[in-house]
C-alpha cells in the first residue's frame, strides 16, 4: 500500500496542492510535479548543489527534502529570479561575467548565492568562496563565478566594490 499525503507549497509564489507518496524527494517534486526543470539533479546525496533552491528563503538541497516536508513552506526555484522574463541582478552578473559554460551548476549556485548578494554588501573573496564551497562545477574553475558574485553585489547594493 503507497502512503499518500497531500501537500499544499507555494512555488515561486504560487500556491499548489498534489498529493504525492511520503517518498517522493522535493527535487522530484519540483520536477516533475510542477514541472519546473531549471532545478537540476546531479548528484543525488546532496554534494554538488546543483537541486538547491530557497526553502522560506534559505538554501537548501532538495534531492536530502521530501515533498511532504515542504507542506506549508514557500519554495523558490531558479524560474523564480526572473518571473517577469527580466533577469535578476545575479543572473545578469553571471552573463556578463561569463561564469558559466555547460551551464547544469548554474541554477545550484544562483540559487545558494542569491540570499548571500542580497545581505553581504562588501564580502572579502574568501567569504565568497565560504558561499559557494558547497557547489562542485567541472567547466569554469570558479574564477569567474566569484567576479560574477562581485559584479551582482554591485549591482543589487549600488557600490563600487
Amino acid at each position: 500500500m503507497t502512503d499518500l499525503h497531500t501537500i499544499r507549497v507555494t512555488v515561486n509564489g504560487t500556491t499548489y496542492e498534489r498529493t504525492v507518496e511520503a517518498r517522493m524527494l522535493l527535487s522530484d517534486f519540483i520536477r516533475h510535479e510542477l514541472g519546473l526543470t531549471g532545478t537540476h539533479v546531479g548528484c543525488e546525496h546532496g554534494v554538488c548543489g546543483a537541486c538547491t533552491v530557497l526553502f522560506d528563503g534559505q538554501p537548501v538541497r532538495s534531492c536530502l527534502m521530501f515533498a511532504v516536508q515542504a507542506d506549508g513552506h514557500e519554495i523558490m526555484t531558479v524560474e523564480g529570479l526572473a518571473p517577469e522574463g527580466e533577469m535578476h541582478p545575479l543572473q545578469e552578473a553571471f552573463h556578463e561575467a561569463h561564469a558559466l559554460q555547460c551551464g547544469f551548476c548554474t541554477p545550484g549556485f544562483l540559487m545558494t548565492l542569491k540570499p548571500f548578494v542580497e545581505t553581504h554588501p562588501n564580502p572579502t573573496e574568501e567569504e565568497i568562496r565560504k558561499a559557494i564551497s558547497g557547489n562542485l562545477c567541472r567547466c569554469t574553475g570558479y574564477q569567474h563565478i566569484i567576479e560574477a558574485v562581485k559584479l551582482a553585489i554591485k549591482k543589487i547594493h549600488h557600490t563600487d566594490a
